[in-house]
């Protein structure tokens, strides 16, 4: 089968690979109808996560027609012919973190277990095509896919829906909405999200839905800003003017009531001195993560207020705020999204019209032309916000 693969920094290409086959009971082949290429996928091709080998499969967003089931996968949980969305996490459902629903967490789907508590102090859930630190599991940016523990992850699609309208509960709509559900947000809050990406969108969307009476875009491209604006949601260019200013403007002097980090380890800020020292310790790896925006939703938060971080981080930060974080009472809480507790109340919202996922989509490809996809998603070309690929 052809599937678009890791070949080196900056470096990805569709490849000839053998075909996947039923390794366990509780496996699944699914042929794949849409991918899609994340944000996080950049953290791999920029060389930010470890143990990429070549030849990887990457993607987890992605889904498709069952043709395959183990024998230990039963009628009552997915037959060959069903249609599914399959969840970034694999996750087990039955370890104590899968039922605390926290399956991100899973405590049995990683087999590089061992690895990944190296670097976090405790290992995480194995997650598609996103390097062997979380399992070495071939992605979904090819024709078909291995799904382990299928019997607990695949959401059937059932409705008629489009696969635009429905492949994002893979990843990116459940996490923007935990970002946002994670903020406990009451009625009439002022949210601001860091990052105006796929993620940042759709927690601002679900910000709404939760009863956010402002939401407010940080980011620094004019079309992810007017993407924003065209939502209804403020905005703020942080290369024009000073973030926390302007956010101490709009509320009053007090700050927003919830800040959302959409953004993650590789955050920009113009060429602020502090940018500046991140990019260096980061040359020479005595830092791994750029955590500027985190840094600047603590420092802009009201006070008593809750910081939710979604955008993803890898290793080590410096120059953390814990002063403001402590004697301000802010909350921070964050994760990798639990994707499979929210899968079917989102698509419940999509059914009733509350989110729109195909209106971050600028651009559909063929699995082909996915290193094309790459480059323009990468470099922000062509008002790139989202791709999806089609094998």
């Amino acid at each position: 089968m052809k599937a678009n693969c890791w070949t080196g920094r900056n470096s990805v290409e569709v490849l000839d690979v053998p075909d996947p086959r039923i390794l366990n009971a509780r496996d699944a082949i699914v042929k794949i109808t849409s991918t899609a290429i994340c944000g996080s996928d950049l953290h791999l091709v920029d060389g930010y996560v470890p143990s990429m080998q070549k030849g990887d499969i990457l993607g987890h967003e992605f889904m498709g027609e069952v043709v395959e089931v183990g024998s230990a996968v039963g009628a009552d949980k997915l037959l060959v012919g069903d249609r599914v969305v399959v969840p970034f996490p694999i996750a087990c459902g039955a370890c104590n973190a899968c039922k605390a629903e926290l399956f991100s967490c899973c405590e049995n789907s990683n087999p590089n277990a061992g690895m990944a508590e190296k670097l976090f102090g405790h290992p995480t859930a194995g997650i598609f095509g996103y390097s062997h630190l979380t399992g070495g599991y071939a992605g979904g940016q090819a024709e078909y896919a291995r799904v382990p523990f299928a019997d607990v992850g695949p959401l059937k699609i059932e409705a008629d829906l489009t696969d635009e309208q429905v492949l994002f509960l893979s990843d990116i709509v459940p996490t923007g909405y935990m970002g946002a559900e994670l903020c406990d947000i009451e009625d009439g809050d002022v949210v601001a999200v860091w990052g105006a990406g796929p993620v940042g969108q759709f927690a601002m969307d679900s910000a709404r839905v939760l009863g956010a009476g402002t939401v407010i875009a940080i980011d620094k491209e004019p079309y992810r800003l007017q993407m924003a604006a065209d939502a209804g949601y403020e905005t703020v260019n942080f290369d024009e003017i000073d973030v926390r200013s302007k956010l101490l403007e709009l509320t009053g002097g007090r700050g927003p009531d919830k800040c959302i980090d959409a953004v993650g380890l590789e955050a920009t800020h113009g060429a602020t001195h502090v940018h500046a020292y991140d990019r260096v310790k980061q040359a020479v790896r005595s830092e791994t993560d750029r955590p500027h925006a985190l840094r600047q939703a603590i420092l802009s938060c009201r006070s008593g207020g809750v910081v939710s971080v979604i955008g993803v981080y890898g290793g080590m930060i410096d120059k953390f705020p814990a002063g403001a974080w402590m004697n301000r009472s802010i909350t921070l809480r964050t994760g990798q999204a639990h994707v499979h507790k929210y899968m079917r109340p989102l698509l419940e919202r999509i059914e009733r019209g509350e989110i729109d996922p195909t209106r971050i989509i600028t651009h559909r490809l063929p699995l082909a032309e996915a290193p094309h996809g790459f480059d323009i998603f990468k470099n922000k070309q062509d008002n790139c916000e989202k791709i999806v690929l089609t094998p």
